[in-house]
């Protein structure tokens, strides 16, 4: 399965309704002062929209990838005239302003940075001046990066928001043509993190889960390890040609789709889809795993697409993690 035009309309129409959006929104504040009680517009000139700052920069980052993949579909003028509008860097500088606040060195860390620097790198790959003005805030956040890794002493291996591998895998893609030392620092830490990781138990998924901790965690070590990946693959799930455990090969259920917590599995389907698209994509041609990897991902995907929109609570967000399992993190990766 392919991203095709029918699926980039229906995405970034569905997102283009809730970018610009204000209400619900769920701020990330640390209020200093009753000066801080003010709209989610006045905090953030950007991203004040799709019911939080991470969902409206990464729904951004969908759009824009969607308006270059397909650039004849009549919703990619309505995004580029949206992005002419919003990317602009008097806007920028508000942004900048609430990441500057001394209450606010935690803010987003590490999910909604990772989000921002695949945003400045696809708003790279355009002719227009977005990238520039997102440049000081990809600047900020790698810089945090840089500061946050060394410290990390154990791995975040949550589901949700704080998933180190996620984070990783999305600056990583960032830094690989524009910052050398933080791929470096990446690498080292996943190998400081995951290297002797073995007979992964898999205890998944959480009640509220978008990420496989398991899968995300063997998709960035696919990438850190490149030719050597197959050899650490085995150790950390030596019974995966056999489906074991089987709770990674079996999509999760989702009993209530307008519960914001529970429409979170929705994503970890999608997410799961990316990485065993990524997995089989980097093992060799042959491994035992391949075939099986390929089909899990079909599953993910047939049970999470149609529910893609249809409830605020999804809407405002899956649609990027259904971009991510049907067309990976650049264009047309994790395709075998």
């Amino acid at each position: 399965m392919h991203l095709s035009p029918e699926h980039a309309t229906r995405f970034a129409t569905a997102t283009l309704s809730h970018l610009g959006r204000e209400y619900p929104y769920k701020m990330d504040l640390v209020m200093a002062g009753p000066e801080d009680a003010k709209p989610p517009r006045d905090h953030h000139p950007i991203f004040h929209g799709s019911f939080d700052w991470h969902s409206c920069v990464h729904g951004w980052w969908q759009v824009l990838r969607l308006a270059r993949r397909f650039p004849d579909l009549p919703v990619a003028a309505a995004i580029r005239a949206r992005a002419d509008a919003m990317l602009v860097p008097d806007k920028m500088a508000g942004e900048l302003a609430f990441l500057d606040r001394p209450t606010a060195t935690g803010f987003e860390r590490p999910y909604g940075w990772a989000w921002l620097l695949a945003l400045h790198a696809e708003a790279a790959a355009h002719d227009a001046p977005w990238a520039a003005a997102l440049e000081p805030l990809a600047a900020a956040f790698a810089a945090r990066f840089h500061a946050f890794l060394p410290k990390l002493t154990y791995p975040l291996r949550v589901g949700t928001h704080f998933n180190i591998a996620f984070a990783l895998l999305l600056a990583r893609h960032w830094a690989g043509p524009r910052d050398p030392a933080l791929v470096a620092l990446i690498d080292a830490r996943a190998q400081d993190w995951f290297g002797g990781d073995a007979d992964c138990q898999a205890w998944e998924p959480g009640g509220d889960e978008f990420l496989s901790s398991a899968l995300t965690e063997a998709h960035l070590m696919a990438v850190v390890r490149g030719a050597r990946f197959a050899d650490w693959f085995d150790a950390f799930l030596p019974r995966a040609a056999q489906r074991t455990p089987a709770t990674l090969f079996a999509p999760a259920m989702v009993s209530d789709r307008s519960d914001g917590k529970i429409a979170h599995l929705d994503g970890l389907n999608l997410s799961r889809a990316w990485c065993w698209r990524a997995i089989a994509a980097a093992l060799p041609a042959g491994h035992p795993v391949v075939a099986e990897a390929e089909a899990s991902a079909l599953r993910h995907l047939d049970a999470a697409l149609p529910h893609v929109t249809g409830d605020y609570m999804g809407e405002h967000w899956l649609a990027s993690f259904a971009l991510l399992a049907l067309d990976g993190l650049a264009d047309g990766e994790d395709r075998s």
